[in-house]
Parts: C-alpha cells; structure tokens; sequence
C-alpha cells in the first residue's frame, strides 16, 4: 500500500452538486468552456479530489518515492464493458483496479493513476455519478490518487455511454528484476484464486446466452496482497494477472518469454463449482476465462509453501493454490496434467471468447 507521506488520500464522501439544467451528458459538456468547467467542478471532483489534482494544472507533479535506487514503473488500459455495472464491480472499479494490477506486476508500489473519460452525448449524470463513485472507493482501497485528468464528449452513436483510460505510476527498487521472462526451470506456479469469475459475471449479466449464475466479478485491487508477498517470501520471478485471455493465454505468454515449459495439475486448478458448471453448459474453458482479481506467481519451489501461507492471510489470496511447475523441455509450451491422467497442450486463445469484459 502506498505510504501517506507520498501522496493524500482522496478526500470524500463528498454530495455531488447537480448539473444545471441538465441530467444527460451533451456536446457542450466537451467545449471546453463553462458547461466542461461545471461538468469537472459539479461532478467529476467530488469523487475524485485531491491536493494534486485540485491544483488545476495539465499536469500532476508527484513527490519523489521513498524507495532508495529506484526506477519509475508505468502502465496505462482502455476500459470498454458491457453492461457497465455486473455482480461485484463496474467499468469505474475495473479501471482503477485494472490499472494498479498492471503496475503492481512488476513489485512497484503503485503511486498515482490519471484517468482519461470519453463520454457519449446523452449518458445520464447519475450514471456517471455511479462510475465515480466507485472509482473513488476503489481509488482509497488501493491507496493511490487520480492526480490528472480529461475528459471528452462524443456525439450520440459514436460511443457506447463511457469509455475510460487510465494510466498508472509506481516506483520499484532497482534490486527487483520481476518479469515475464524469469521463470526458470524447478520454479513453482501459483495462482492467487479461483479461475473465470470475472468472465462468467459479466456474462451472466448480459443475458444474452439464456443463463443467470450467481456469480461475482473478482475485480480487485492486488497491489496490497503483492506488497505482503514480496516482503515475505525473498525471490519472486514473475507476477502476471490472467485477465483477457485467462490462466492458458497469460501462461503461454510467460512461456514464450522465459523460453520454458509450463506443466499444471488440473485437480490443482481452484474453480467455483458454479463458474465451472457455468462453462460446461456454454462449451467454455475454464482456463481461458477473463479474470480481474488474480495474479499467477512463479517462484523457486523452496520458497512455495511460504508463498501460501502468506497469501492465505490476504482477503484476496484464501484460495491461493501451487497448480504447476516450470520445466526446461518443449519449451514455450503450456501443458496440462488432466485428471483422467492424459496430457494435452494448451494453446494461447486465438479469438474472443466473451468480448468487450475488461
């Protein structure tokens, strides 16, 4: 988590100030004039006010980390959902806590985010209210400000309600070489969770292949659980969270990079029986499901067990697993042990299995 000496913590709650006139977004909140003046004033800044921000600069100028011999960590995402609200998130949450995942990848602490909204001409205010607000709860869950900002309207058709951009800043020691491309031979693959709960959340919610499952989206900042991890188990290799794509994907990806083969145990896998029995009836992979809330984590096996207990502590590691191993033959593929005892190779996904989820 971020140290308060870096940056305030957002302010809040604040009651938002209605709009004038107005309960639907319209062109001229993209003028650039009064009406973008009160649109930022009346409803964006509530939520999302802090010192840097509140400056009303172009720019945010961030103290400098308290980290000794250390390197600035970036990461910006578009964030494009459909519906905007699903069982346990919403595109405003995904946005901060997709963005803050991204960056806490690599065993930076995240520092700051900069949020950029498009916005099609006719979204209602309220809305929008709902999004900020819960870009403010994530934004102090996670300990992080949104020190800059834009915002731009688009003409009706043009959009689909709200788009978001965020960019996010953090600072990691020079000492910590953690990436895609480190998973050595002997390493241990764990994963933080259960699999596909995002995916099969945010289809439920679309009502669209005749199923309702009661399900919630993982979504979640990881930034705290990674903190713990790295500074109680003393050599991490790689950190990557599964989302587009799933565990096989982001696995074959990591493969490719470090130029080794991945094996698991399907028996291994945790999957809520609801989102496995969920895939079964849609003819999905559980293994190539969308998740928001997990992070893979690959580390000398000697350290394994002490990588369990700890994430078994966090609020979003209880179901933390070993799933695998990294091995040196048939490198840059991914394989499963299946529980009837056969092999099979799995490949990266080569279409979208549910689009527009993250």
């Amino acid at each position: 988590m971020m140290n308060d000496k870096n940056l305030p913590a957002i302010e809040g709650p604040v009651c938002p100030l209605p709009l004038p006139h107005n309960d639907q977004i319209v062109m001229g909140h993209g003028s650039g004039g009064l009406m973008t003046y009160e649109l930022i004033q009346k409803v964006f800044s509530p939520y999302l006010s802090n010192p840097i921000l509140n400056a009303g600069n172009d720019f945010g100028i961030l103290p400098p980390p308290n980290l000794p011999d250390c390197r600035l960590v970036v990461s910006t995402d578009s964030h494009i959902v459909t519906p905007l609200f699903f069982p346990g998130g919403d595109i405003g949450r995904l946005a901060i806590c997709g963005t803050v995942n991204d960056i806490s990848m690599s065993g930076a602490v995240s520092m700051a985010l900069t949020a950029g909204f498009i916005l099609e001409e006719g979204l209602e205010i309220s809305l929008l209210h709902r999004v900020l607000a819960s870009m403010q709860s994530a934004a102090q869950e996670a300990g992080i400000s949104i020190v800059a900002g834009d915002t731009k309207v688009v003409s009706k058709g043009n959009g689909d309600k709200i788009f978001i951009n965020t960019s996010g800043y953090g600072w990691v020691s020079s000492k910590m070489q953690i990436n895609g491309a480190n998973a050595q031979p002997g390493d241990a693959v764990i994963i933080s969770g259960t699999l596909g709960d995002h995916g099969i959340a945010v289809l439920s919610a679309r009502g669209e292949l005749g199923i309702i499952v009661d399900q919630q989206s993982d979504v979640a900042p990881l930034n705290g659980l990674i903190q713990q991890l790295i500074h109680a188990v003393p050599e991490v290799h790689v950190l990557r969270d599964p989302t587009r794509g799933g565990l096989a994907t982001t696995l074959n990806e990591i493969a490719r990079q470090s130029k080794v083969s991945i094996w698991l145990e399907e028996e291994r896998i945790p999957i809520r029986p609801v989102v496995r029995n969920a895939c079964e009836i849609l003819g999905f992979d559980p293994l190539y499901v969308a998740n928001e809330g997990k992070v893979i984590i690959i580390l000398p096996q000697q350290y394994a067990e002490d990588a369990i207990a700890t994430l078994h502590k966090h609020q979003y590691g209880q179901d933390a697993a070993i799933i695998g191993k990294i091995a040196s033959e048939e490198p840059g593929t991914v394989l499963l042990k299946t529980s009837f005892g056969s092999t099979r190779i799995l490949d990266m996904m080569a279409g979208e299995m549910l689009p527009r989820i993250c």
